[in-house]
């Protein structure tokens, strides 16, 4: 895609609609939605990189309630001709057709990459990738296994959800403020998976979601490693002129 002067790439990542409760959830959602409409007149496409919900499960004819003003906003602007691309997150990976069908919307399950003016993007929510984590790469296979997938889809919707709501709760207070520190660049998991990565393709950008720590790194004279950070306490995300990215915050 070639980006004009007047246009922009957006990228934002980390939602985690429904955390910590319905009416913190929604001031969030809010927001989201007032910077969507925001860079509807200057966004070429915009791209949302995991963990938009903070639990997301499609039945087949059942999706978790609420988020109607987000996904109402996703549907104005792909109606009104804007890309919009979703990677799913380790919170909501179980998305299986709705966007795709409601929304127009592509979802990526795995890292993919995109070319802007000449600029080579690799664009990964980032759960799993990297050294360590050993623990989340073995869960990461079981969840994304087909056939735990149709046996979680036996459990009734008022079930089922509340179990992973659980469970989602229990992995926030594991993991506290950790995302807060910066581990430093040989020990950022992530960093580390950037650096090898391009070895071999000379990525401009590598841009991740997941960490909800914002960062815009120089790797090399020509790549860059960017993290969105999140929409809990940064309210960060990254822009894309068609010359070169930029981290803000709205």
């Amino acid at each position: 895609m070639t980006i004009t002067p007047e246009k922009k790439v957006y990228f934002l990542s980390d939602f985690h609609l429904g955390a910590p409760n319905q009416s913190a959830s929604l001031i969030r959602e809010k927001k989201v939605v007032a910077f969507l409409e925001s860079i509807r007149s200057t966004a070429a496409a915009i791209f949302i990189v995991g963990d938009i919900f903070d639990f997301w499960f499609e039945y087949n004819h059942v999706v978790p309630k609420g988020y109607v003003r987000l996904l109402g906003k996703l549907a104005e602007l792909t109606d009104s001709g804007i890309p919009v691309h979703v990677f799913v997150g380790n919170h909501d990976m179980w998305m299986s057709g709705y966007f795709e069908k409601e929304l127009n919307i592509p979802v990526y399950f795995h890292p993919q990459t995109f070319e802007f003016n000449h600029k080579n993007f690799y664009i990964a929510h980032g759960d799993g990738l990297g050294p360590g984590d050993h623990g989340y790469k073995f869960i990461k296979k079981i969840f994304r296994n087909p056939i735990c997938k149709k046996l979680f889809a036996f459990l009734h919707p008022a079930a089922g959800i509340s179990l992973a709501n659980y469970f989602s709760r229990k992995s926030r207070e594991k993991t506290g403020n950790a995302d807060e520190v910066f581990l430093g660049e040989d020990k950022e998991w992530l960093i580390i998976y950037a650096k090898e990565l391009i070895l071999q393709t000379p990525y401009n950008y590598l841009v991740f979601g997941h960490r909800h720590y914002p960062l815009n790194l120089k790797l090399t004279e020509t790549s860059r490693y960017i993290n969105l950070g999140d929409w809990i306490r940064n309210f960060t995300y990254a822009e894309f002129d068609g010359n070169e990215m930029s981290l803000k915050s709205y």
